[in-house]
């Protein structure tokens, strides 16, 4: 199966209902995908931070930053950790994409770190704006694919699913759980990990890893607990999560993303306009020419 017909196939059963088009063939340039680098490898242009215990846009302690071409999650200027969770804001929302990246683990877990949190980080995603969380506001209101590495012995999956502040239905059933594991392997060590996300709005949403599908799931919703010093009233219990912004995570142990890239799924969808896209699921008519 080809890259684009693994991801193609749930999307399109999913989504068919509302596509247009006719029966006439794309055409190879409408078959091309136009994948976006969302990180320039040199600066975190484009990016923002929001660490626990300070403003939107600060980082004292340097906790992101460009290393060896990588964006690097570090804790050298910490005096241990105190919950002090982090998330590295990308500036512009989406609602349908695939976001792909490369991840690894490396060094210690900071002193002060919970146990869970060793060899643990995430991307989060259908977030609300940073600039909106409290300054002691853990975790955003989003969908977490967990991002685990493995201790070289016992199994540990990874693009897991956990929930702050949101539910999911999984085989028709609305799933309370705080996080699911994925069918993945464990992956020891400090080798890069390549893992892939398919987002449809609040339709469906998939985790790839290596290219294989480990879990999926449709309907992410806000609700539950599992964040904190939010404003109350911006969850709100049993609403849709359609779009939003998505960040890289900082839970106290080292970790690097690189080749971070974005495929909009969203476009014009008129096979006679030049700025049609076969791969598009969903139609916005100011991006037609």
């Amino acid at each position: 199966m080809t890259e684009t017909s693994f991801w193609l196939l749930p999307a399109l059963a999913i989504l068919c209902a509302s596509c247009t088009g006719s029966a006439e063939q794309p055409t190879q340039m409408a078959m091309q995908e136009e994948w976006v680098s969302l990180f320039d490898g040199q600066t975190l242009e484009g990016w923002t931070p929001k660490i626990r215990g300070e403003a939107f846009g600060e980082d004292a302690r340097n906790t992101f930053r460009v290393e060896d071409g990588a964006i690097t999650v570090s804790y050298d200027a910490y005096q241990g950790f105190d919950e002090d969770f982090g998330h590295l804001f990308y500036d512009t929302p989406h609602a349908f994409y695939r976001l792909r990246f490369s991840y690894r683990f490396m060094g210690e877990q900071t002193e002060g770190g919970p146990g869970w949190a060793w060899r643990n980080s995430g991307i989060m995603i259908h977030s609300p704006p940073g600039s909106v969380m409290g300054v002691d506001q853990d975790f955003p209101v989003s969908i977490e694919v967990q991002l685990l590495g493995g201790n070289g012995t016992d199994e540990r999956s990874t693009a897991n699913l956990c929930t702050p502040g949101s539910h999911v239905v999984m085989d028709g059933v609305l799933e309370t759980r705080h996080c699911i594991s994925s069918a993945s392997p464990t992956y020891h060590g400090d080798d890069w990990v390549e893992a892939d996300i398919l987002v449809l709005g609040d339709s469906l949403i998939s985790h790839y890893v290596e290219g294989d599908l480990v879990l999926s799931y449709t309907d992410p919703q806000m609700g539950g607990g599992n964040v904190s010093g939010h404003d109350p009233a911006s969850l709100k219990e049993g609403q849709p999560m359609a779009s939003g912004y998505f960040s890289l995570q900082s839970e106290s142990h080292p970790v690097q993303f690189r080749n971070i890239e974005l495929l909009s799924l969203q476009g014009c969808m008129d096979p006679g306009n030049p700025a049609f896209k076969s791969y598009y699921v969903a139609h916005e008519e100011a991006l037609c020419v």
